[in-house]
């Protein structure tokens, strides 16, 4: 669920500290108690990590992976090998993501064990699930119409629609609820919940002040940023907006010398530069963003102001930059610098707002 909005192999002030990273089913110690795994995805990603922390007879996970074959053959060994047939005890999960949850409810089903998210978390996964099978509605066909999308890229819309729920094992239907500021005792130690906004409804990170650590899920990645994207259901919607205090947030709350556990790519230290790197990306991509709309141009023209990666036909890519571009456009809109006409076609065309 990520663009490549802003990817630099090696970041400035970001340090790795591990030299290797876990094979198939096998852990690695970050710290006291804590252990590194990764899931394959495919694609460009390639893997999702998740981390066990050590509790009472059994374990604790942090997000699950995606629904899929490859993935439940893992855990099978993970279970086993990585694991030592110890079982799981608690599910925590960033939030809704397919690679994030998918493996919850599998996971529920095999131990009964308690899946812990935040509200909007749960509550959009279940919405999202129920799209599947059905047919794209109008709404979403005439909101990628409008962004300039054309007749090929909507067929394949249709044809993927729904696709959501196809890689999620059908979650609990009950869970706890984590809210913001909320301290958690997950095995010998305490953690806090920090909640973010802008790349899903309402990510929750952990961070334990006693380890150093903060799991980061998707809102802080070493190489790559979070998608933030505007979506059919809310074509309004601003996350952009959301997205920036939620860097600033976390930059506040946690302290620069923590060891990063994120979603993808590897733990690293470095917290501080690499949210003030994510933050000046976008607002460099605002400002490109602004002096391309000097004239009118639709969603899809304004891609190469914010992605040094060409945007083609691969319909995931297409989609998710398409969101993106809507977020800063959106965002550029509440600022009122920027203002959004639709013409007889229903094709909506952005321009910067006259200085006169």
């Amino acid at each position: 669920m990520n663009t490549q909005h802003a990817t630099t192999e090696n970041p400035t002030g970001i340090t790795y500290p591990f030299s290797s990273k876990p094979e198939s089913g096998q852990l690695i110690a970050v710290a006291s108690g804590v252990y590194w795994a990764r899931l394959p995805l495919g694609g460009t990603l390639a893997y999702i990590n998740i981390w066990a922390i050590e509790v009472k007879d059994g374990w604790a996970i942090v997000d699950t992976g995606l629904y899929t074959e490859a993935t439940i053959a893992v855990w099978e060994r993970l279970l086993t090998e990585g694991l030592n047939n110890q079982p799981v005890k608690a599910i925590y999960v960033t939030h809704m993501h397919p690679d994030h949850v998918g493996m919850a409810g599998w996971l529920h089903q095999r131990f009964g064990c308690r899946l812990h998210m935040t509200a909007l978390e749960y509550m959009n996964c279940r919405v999202l699930m129920n799209d599947t099978g059905k047919e794209a509605p109008d709404a979403a066909i005439e909101f990628y119409r409008s962004a300039g999308w054309d007749d090929e890229a909507i067929a394949t819309y249709r044809k993927r629609f729904g696709g959501f729920g196809r890689v999620i094992s059908e979650p609990p239907e009950s869970y706890f609820r984590l809210r913001d500021e909320m301290s958690l005792q997950i095995g010998a130690h305490h953690w806090t919940v920090v909640i973010g906004s802008g790349h899903s409804p309402e990510h929750a990170c952990l961070y334990s002040s006693e380890l150093g650590l903060l799991i980061s899920g998707d809102q802080v990645l070493p190489r790559i940023s979070s998608n933030v994207s505007v979506y059919p259901t809310e074509p309004e919607a601003n996350p952009l907006d959301f997205w920036l205090k939620s860097l600033t947030k976390v930059r506040q709350i946690v302290p620069d010398n923590v060891l990063v556990l994120p979603a993808h790519n590897e733990p690293f230290h470095g917290l501080h530069a690499r949210i003030d790197t994510l933050i000046e990306g976008h607002l460099t991509g605002l400002n490109q963003l602004q002096d391309i709309l000097q004239k009118p141009q639709r969603a899809i023209d304004v891609f190469p102001a914010l992605f040094h990666r060409k945007i083609g036909i691969d319909p995931i890519m297409l989609s998710l930059a398409t969101g993106e571009a809507l977020a800063h456009l959106n965002y550029l809109i509440a600022k009122k610098l920027v203002t959004v006409e639709m013409d007889a076609d229903g094709i909506k065309w952005y321009s910067c707002q006259s200085s006169s």
